[in-house]
């Protein structure tokens, strides 16, 4: 309804992933946020750490025509360290370059991920960066601010020709739109055990991310 009406509602929800393992799939509400990113006029946010979620508090606030979903983490979460805060507002930035984990070389592959799984993807790039493997990591906490920028910014922080793998603890469905060679994501409910657990049993690993995005260069090859 706030859609509808283009009201400046601000929804927090909570418990976005299956890091609280042991509630099971009632309290891992891993299947909305590709329900909520459908609805038409409603802002996504799925932060990463503080930061990403003040920008996000900040976009939410000035859209004065549309109400904003915050999908936030029960969770500890680390800072991700950043250059700076700028392009956080545009839904998706370039979080690390090969650079940033001691290679010098271009990178072969883009991680790109959302919210508590973009310390995963910062993990495996260090993990492919000891395999000599550059990989670019971008956080993308918005994908429907992310789809409103210009082709110019979505081809920076994108570029042509690199295989692209996503990193979602949801539905896989709504990544494919990104020319992506592979999703780590969930197609199924969460379930229930320690959240050690379930990160192995679905692939919420550095090394399976790691090897998902070796797999995908194989192929492009």
């Amino acid at each position: 309804m706030a859609s509808l009406m283009k009201q400046r509602v601000i929804h927090v929800f909570t418990h976005d992933s299956i890091g609280l393992g042991e509630d099971g799939p009632t309290h891992q509400s891993i299947e909305h946020a590709a329900s909520l990113r459908l609805i038409p006029g409603l802002d996504v946010w799925r932060p990463a750490d503080t930061a990403e979620t003040a920008v996000a508090w900040s976009v939410a606030l000035s859209n004065r025509n549309k109400p904003t979903a915050m999908l936030l983490s029960r969770q500890n979460l680390p800072y991700l360290a950043k250059k700076d805060l700028g392009d956080i507002s545009r839904g998706a930035y370039v979080l690390s370059e090969p650079a940033d984990v001691g290679l010098n070389k271009k990178a072969k592959a883009v991680i790109i991920a959302t919210g508590s799984e973009v310390q995963l993807a910062v993990a495996a790039q260090k993990l492919l960066a000891e395999r000599k493997i550059p990989v670019r990591v971008v956080s993308m906490p918005s994908t429907t601010t992310f789809d409103r920028e210009d082709a110019k910014y979505k081809k920076l922080v994108l570029p042509t020709g690199l295989p692209r793998i996503a990193v979602e603890m949801g539905v896989t469905d709504g990544w494919w739109k990104y020319g992506c060679a592979a999703v780590v994501g969930i197609d199924t409910f969460g379930e229930s055990a320690p959240a050690g657990v379930l990160f192995k049993h679905f692939g919420f690993t550095p090394e399976n991310v790691a090897d998902t995005v070796q797999a995908a260069l194989r192929r492009a090859r």
